[in-house]
């Protein structure tokens, strides 16, 4: 008889995926957006009086804040009263490239030459809304990414402002507040943004980092024009969120603001 010897099988091991040209890579736009870890109140320890005040439940709404002009010294505050807000980072940055054609990045890097060699520092700009008239700009700069984006949504929280909403554009009039009342003008450095009421359907006619900017607080239409060097991503946005907060130092008559639609915050 002839014995039969068994052969055992290696397993197969699967060699790493490459990715071709024809792959889908992840798309790096749709990792902007983060979201933070849920903010326990129990284990907050309020430093101010207003932050004891809004732990012990003696303010329960944030326009109770902003409507008796209180600064806010904690983000905290705005962790308790505002849990359904989200955060994005805006493209500030730029990738080393040829000619000036690198990508856009979240993080924007500069170096400060010494002695030792090369300190590298890191700055971001963080969006704050809730997409219904609440909105808030922060940056944030430091020797690492992490450590940077905290302090920009830190900053952005204290920042958080009501945002003005209506329809003042005269080929539209449909008393909702899908856009802006009336026009208004921002500065920062020497970039200077316009914003002008537009009907429905027009969309948001205005830079990209600007466009987060104006959806984070619930507008959809708005026409603009900009002068000035708007390649600095930074001060073009800062220059549109103060566009924004002048809609608020505005003083409107009440017949006018039935007319217009006029919503400030919440719906």
């Amino acid at each position: 008889m002839t014995e039969t010897k068994e052969v055992k099988e290696e397993p197969k091991t699967e060699a790493p995926k490459v990715f071709k040209a024809k792959d889908k890579r992840p798309d790096p736009k749709k990792t902007r957006i983060f979201s933070e870890k849920a903010f326990d109140v129990d284990s907050w320890k309020p430093k101010t009086e207003l932050g004891k005040k809004v732990k012990n439940k003696e303010i329960t709404n944030i326009d109770q804040i902003l409507d008796a002009g209180i600064r806010i010294l904690e983000s905290e505050i705005v962790d308790t009263l505002m849990p359904d807000f989200t955060t994005e980072l805006l493209m500030v940055g730029q990738a080393k490239g040829k000619f000036g054609g690198g990508q856009r990045r979240t993080f924007r890097q500069t170096q400060k030459k010494t002695a030792e060699g090369n300190k590298p520092s890191f700055g971001t700009l963080v969006v704050l809304g809730n997409n219904n008239g609440y909105l808030g700009l922060g940056y944030g700069k430091s020797k690492e990414t992490v450590p940077a984006r905290e302090k920009a949504t830190r900053n952005a929280k204290l920042n958080i402002t009501k945002i003005l909403r209506g329809c003042g554009s005269w080929q539209c009039y449909c008393k909702s507040p899908h856009s802006i009342p009336f026009q208004v003008e921002g500065k920062c450095g020497s970039t200077i943004i316009k914003l002008m009421p537009a009907p429905k359907g027009t969309g948001l006619r205005i830079a990209s980092e600007c466009n987060k900017l104006l959806a984070a607080a619930g507008i959809e239409d708005v026409w603009s024009q900009t002068i000035g060097r708007t390649r600095t991503t930074i001060n073009l946005v800062s220059a549109c969120f103060s566009a924004l907060k002048k809609l608020n130092n505005t003083k409107i008559k009440q017949k006018n603001t039935e007319d217009l639609g006029i919503v400030i915050g919440e719906k």
